[in-house]
């Protein structure tokens, strides 16, 4: 296993469309696979997308830590997952504003709207079908990621930037950052 670079904004990688895999039980896909799951718990993260580690292909891992979940109806504690060629969708056009990082934009965090329920399907390296209905952070941790692997980042979905700022910062003058649920 590996820690891998990961990309910082500015570069180019992180603005183009991924290509989908083709074969997601390739050997290099699963060393790939292992090597971000590595990355992200060393980073530490809650997601890592191919791109952030220089590899324009269509796939993700994240995980949703006990401290993460609100313990609300689909955002439940995950382990480390991986999505190859992810597709999701909004189960409501509701959106709610999430304080998101990046370990591509270290140091920054920002309220980002972001669809507050949606599904996701891919697969993994088995060929398994990955899928679920989501809300809350495991929604907002999956839209993060999928959203790298067409070169978007979140700034690029902020309204409000009088809402981002360096964590010194934000977490110094509100203590704690935080939005209502609804």
């Amino acid at each position: 296993m590996a820690i891998l670079k990961i990309a910082r904004m500015g570069h180019p990688v992180l603005l183009q469309k991924c290509e989908p895999v083709a074969d997601p039980g390739a050997p290099e896909i699963r060393k790939l696979v292992q090597d971000m799951y590595e990355t992200m718990e060393d980073a530490p993260g809650a997601g890592l997308a191919a791109p952030q580690v220089h590899v324009p292909l269509r796939l993700f891992v994240f995980r949703v830590q006990p401290h993460r979940s609100s313990g609300e109806p689909g955002d439940t504690i995950v382990g480390n997952t991986v999505v190859i060629n992810p597709v999701i969708e909004p189960v409501t056009e509701e959106k709610h504003l999430r304080w998101e990082g990046c370990l591509s934009i270290p140091g920054l965090r920002a309220a980002v709207p972001r669809y507050k329920r949606i599904r996701y399907r891919g697969v993994d390296c088995d060929g398994r079908e990955v899928s679920a209905e989501v809300s809350f952070f495991h929604a907002a941790v999956v839209q993060h990621e999928y959203d790298h692997l067409d070169g978007v980042l979140y700034p690029m979905r902020m309204t409000d930037f009088s809402r981002m700022g360096f964590i010194e910062e934000i977490t110094r003058f509100e203590a704690p950052p935080v939005f209502p649920k609804s």
